[in-house]
């Protein structure tokens, strides 16, 4: 009986979170179909599509999947690429699904993860800066453009022309997204409550504004593309892209999840059920895309647990667009550029704007280079070349911080000493050394090692080298204290640099351990952890008698 009340409890906290991920995912599919110019059908049949058949064939963790932002971006070159031509379009994509596909019967997946934090982050400032610039002139009444630079200039010319009723929808749009208190959002979301009162406003008032295309109630007949040549040669670098994009995206959501329901994902799987959904999205003309975050999170934070979620906001999605199909045609363009205005500001990485100041120089130019080829040259080319840049600044600053020397240290000693120690207090208290550089390519590589140190009641953590964290090993440095602090181990940190330690004040992290929990030496922290341990157990026995 409690065997079925558990299963019963699961099933509904999978029904709860599909549904509201299917909320989240509704306007979302609308307006990245209608920004890619591949229209509104495309989009919400492949959040149906992918979200289904990833979910089947993926983790038993809830994830949810459909088109997101980055891979909106690149599907509207492909778009632009292509001429409008189907074809083409669904070629690349059969193509991109395909590299998925291969991508995870191979190593490939765990080289994801050594991408730098900072070229990541200029990719996804970029892409949300070209969402917000692409949606401008739609939110004006305007049409938009096949690039951000068109679109600017395009704007400038014809401010003039726009029309005041999708103006004032637009920025009842962004007020609606944009004003919304959180706690009301995470009970009803904001991006439906802006399409029902400002498509209900502009049905009332019969506003003259574009509005969406008729929606495809029946389900995608397959159609397989006929590949040649020229599509191959032509489309085989969009198809590179939009694999790599997806996959990374995917493994990111995967992260998230893993971190909120402290399961473990397979990237291997994730990878090869998210392209089994792209590839039929691609045989019925939909949009393809990947495990959405933001969907992901509003799945499990609304009580989900299994894959069951996923295939209940596909079927949730369905039901919508059956019931309300002749809604969503009247749904104006102008409201879904504010709804796209409102993801490109989520999408921009806010977390690190905040402490690039702080962090080496050669971080902020390979941000500022990813950001702006991002923009303004080509999504592509822009990871590439932000990837080789930080690779070649970081072997420059490595170059410049090494020498040839000998300098004596008495291992001996403090390795007999740890030992005591292990012994001694049966590894309630436990030191551990990080070693060498702490960078962008070691950093995820420490932090997988800090998963479970059980029965560790005090963990002194001590870091060697006196060269300046780059932005990954801040926030890696951040999640391994936030990870131990949640298995209720006491972290006491040794850094030996002065230099180092302004580094940590200056982005706050030394505050989340309490600045008396710094140490300079590592027997003092050992000393300190020692004391602590003794008095908690002796009130502990106090209280016992």
């Amino acid at each position: 009986m409690e065997e079925i009340k558990k299963y019963l409890n699961i099933l509904k906290g999978d029904v709860q979170g599909g549904v509201v991920s299917a909320i989240v995912a509704f306007p979302q599919a609308l307006a990245f179909g209608v920004a890619t110019g591949m229209g509104a059908s495309a989009g919400i049949w492949g959040a149906i599509i992918l979200c289904f058949f990833a979910g089947i064939f993926g983790s038993k963790l809830p994830m949810i999947s459909g088109p997101t932002g980055p891979v909106a971006i690149i599907i509207a070159t492909v778009y632009a690429a292509c001429s409008n031509d189907t074809n083409c379009i669904m070629s690349i994509f059969l193509m991109a699904s395909i590299i998925q596909i291969i991508i995870s019967f191979t190593q490939l997946p765990a080289i994801v993860k050594y991408i730098p934090y900072h070229v990541l982050s200029g990719f996804m400032n970029g892409v949300g800066t070209i969402l917000i610039i692409m949606q401008l002139t739609p939110l004006l009444g305007l049409k938009s453009q096949s690039s951000p630079f068109e679109n600017l200039k395009y704007l400038f010319i014809n401010f003039n022309n726009l029309n005041t009723s999708a103006l004032i929808l637009g920025f009842l749009t962004l007020i609606i997204v944009f004003a919304i208190p959180k706690r009301i959002n995470r009970i009803f979301p904001a991006q439906i409550l802006a399409l029902l009162v400002c498509t209900y406003i502009s049905i009332i008032f019969n506003l003259q504004v574009d509005r969406i295309a008729q929606i495809q109630i029946n389900i995608p007949s397959l159609h397989f593309p006929l590949l040649n040549s020229d599509i191959l040669i032509k489309g085989l670098p969009y198809a590179m892209a939009l694999a790599v994009i997806c996959s990374s995206e995917s493994m990111m959501t995967g992260l998230v999840a893993d971190s909120l329901t402290k399961e473990k994902t397979t990237p291997k799987k994730l990878l090869a059920s998210q392209g089994i959904g792209n590839f039929l999205c691609a045989l019925t003309g939909s949009m393809i895309g990947s495990a959405a975050t933001m969907r992901t999170v509003a799945a499990i934070s609304s009580g989900a647990l299994t894959k069951i979620a996923a295939i209940v906001s596909s079927f949730s999605l369905i039901l919508a667009i059956v019931i309300f199909s002749d809604f969503m045609e009247q749904i104006p363009l102008t409201v879904l550029s504010g709804i796209l205005i409102k993801i490109g500001f989520d999408i921009i990485d806010m977390k690190t704007l905040k402490v690039i100041k702080y962090a080496p120089k050669d971080d902020l130019y390979v941000l500022l280079v990813v950001f702006l080829l991002t923009v303004f040259y080509n999504l592509i080319f822009a990871i590439g070349a932000g990837i080789t840049l930080a690779a070649l600044l970081y072997a420059k600053r490595v170059a410049d911080t090494t020498s040839i020397g000998v300098k004596d240290i008495n291992d001996d000693e403090i390795n007999q000493y740890e030992k005591e120690l292990a012994v001694d207090f049966k590894y309630l208290i436990r030191v551990v050394h990080i070693n060498g550089q702490f960078f962008f390519g070691s950093a995820t590589q420490i932090v997988s090692q800090f998963e479970e140190l059980l029965g560790t009641k005090y963990l002194v953590l001590v870091y060697e080298s006196d060269s300046l964290l780059d932005v990954s090993a801040i926030f890696a440095l951040e999640d391994i204290i936030i990870r131990l602090q949640s298995q209720k181990i006491k972290v006491l940190l040794v850094i030996k640099s002065k230099i180092i330690f302004k580094q940590l004040k200056d982005v706050k992290i030394h505050s989340q351990i309490g600045e008396n929990n710094v140490f300079y030496k590592e027997k003092e922290a050992v000393e300190y952890a020692k004391t602590m341990l003794k008095k908690k157990l002796s009130e502990k026995k106090k209280d016992f008698l």
